[in-house]
């Protein structure tokens, strides 16, 4: 419902930048004062603003997922569009009224045709190239690397080389070329064990490109334990429109077909509950906070994951959503690896995530207990980073022994 409310708010944004825009082209070439030039463009303006409903609306098929990038690459340029226009419009509205006092040089250029076709050029090239940067960027898969103790023995092992990714967000924006990409960097840390922390699909498996190319990329993950993958909020299957979900009430969970995909794909999914590798660690997978998903009603405490376990061994525990880390660190676990935030993905939001999370990404020793959190390898409805990368973590972990 809340995708309704703010329907007359997106609509009212486009229509101030296709004013804004139309004003400037304008100015710049007599061909654009032809009202048919202008009804033409405001055609094709159209249709891409509302490509997110078309694409929210058509059937499963080539046109939809074109669609649905179109869209998708939309929302990224919208951001910028609406910071870029919104200072450049405030800027000036301060000068010509707040300030309409103070003389300057230039004051009357600023207001005049030039003044708008040099400020609508600016503007227009600071919203592509923030825009261009983005989708590259998003593009560049990193490797982030982190050493941490655990003062616990674990059996013979004196450490662990473990590859945390999350946020894979398998769908239109990321397919078999970003996953290939992954996995070549992956294998190239020789991980002794790799876990996903969860948002592996991105809502829709009927988004997937090609599922059996992507299963078999995967495959191809090489590490000597194997990988654990947890599910997140997003590893259900439910159709999505600007960000917002629509499913009605029934429970919300991944399909048949994803859990049958992680299995060909050799990922080893973990349901609130854990696995003791080689005698010499424990691995938790715990359900998503928010949709626990199938045959889990309501997922156990921290303290309920360690219960049976024998804490002198080491304790991982791969979360999708970073909370509760102090009941995790109450509970005797040594590392919780998790996902979720996408560092915010898009600037501004790298610096607003921090507001919402105790650690929002990167690392945060909480008493005895590691927090990692990464950015995640995809991404979620716009197709672009900005002030933020796509990443793989290695994080070696050495033992007390």
């Amino acid at each position: 419902m809340i995708a309704i409310y703010l329907a007359p708010l997106y609509l009212l944004v486009c229509a101030y930048i296709l004013f804004r825009s139309i004003h400037w082209i304008q100015v710049l070439h007599a061909v654009f004062q032809n009202v048919w030039v202008c009804r033409g463009i405001g055609l094709v303006y159209l249709f891409v603003v509302f490509s997110i409903l078309i694409a929210f609306m058509a059937p499963d098929s080539g046109f939809r997922r074109f669609m649905k990038l179109l869209s998708n690459y939309w929302l990224g340029v919208l951001v910028y569009a609406i910071m870029t226009l919104g200072i450049a419009d405030g800027v000036r509205l301060i000068i010509k009224y707040p300030l309409k006092n103070i003389n300057f040089p230039g004051r009357e250029i600023l207001f005049s045709n030039v003044g708008t076709a040099v400020i609508g050029t600016v503007c227009a090239v600071i919203i592509s190239v923030i825009s261009i940067y983005g989708v590259i960027n998003a593009g560049n898969i990193q490797t982030t690397k982190y050493e941490i103790s655990v003062g616990k023995k674990a059996g013979k092992l004196k450490s662990l080389n473990v590859v945390l990714i999350a946020d894979l967000h398998l769908g239109y924006n990321i397919g078999c070329r970003q996953m290939e990409q992954m996995a070549e960097k992956i294998n190239a840390q020789n991980p002794d064990l790799v876990v996903v922390a969860g948002d592996i699909f991105d809502n829709e498996y009927e988004a997937l490109d090609n599922p059996d190319r992507l299963a078999e990329i995967l495959r191809g993950i090489h590490s000597k334990y194997g990988v654990y993958a947890c599910y997140g909020n997003h590893d259900i299957q439910e159709k999505i429109l600007a960000g917002f979900t629509f499913g009605g009430r029934a429970k919300k969970q991944s399909s048949v077909e994803m859990d049958e995909f992680l299995e060909k794909a050799g990922f080893t999914l973990l349901r609130d509950e854990y696995v003791l590798i080689d005698n010499a660690f424990y691995l938790y997978g715990r359900p998503d906070y928010e949709r626990p998903g199938r045959g889990i009603e309501e997922r156990k405490t921290a303290q309920e994951i360690t219960d049976n376990m024998d804490l002198s061994l080491p304790v991982l525990v791969i979360d999708h959503e970073p909370r509760e880390l102090q009941e995790l660190a109450d509970a005797g676990v040594d590392a919780d690896l998790c996902g979720h935030t996408h560092d915010g993905q898009l600037f501004p939001g790298n610096i607003t995530i921090k507001f919402l999370w105790e650690n929002a990404c990167g690392y945060l020793k909480k008493d005895n207990m590691h927090n990692i959190v990464t950015s995640g390898v995809g991404l979620f409805g716009p197709n672009m980073r900005v002030g933020t990368k796509s990443e793989i973590c290695d994080i070696v972990m050495h033992f007390n022994s």
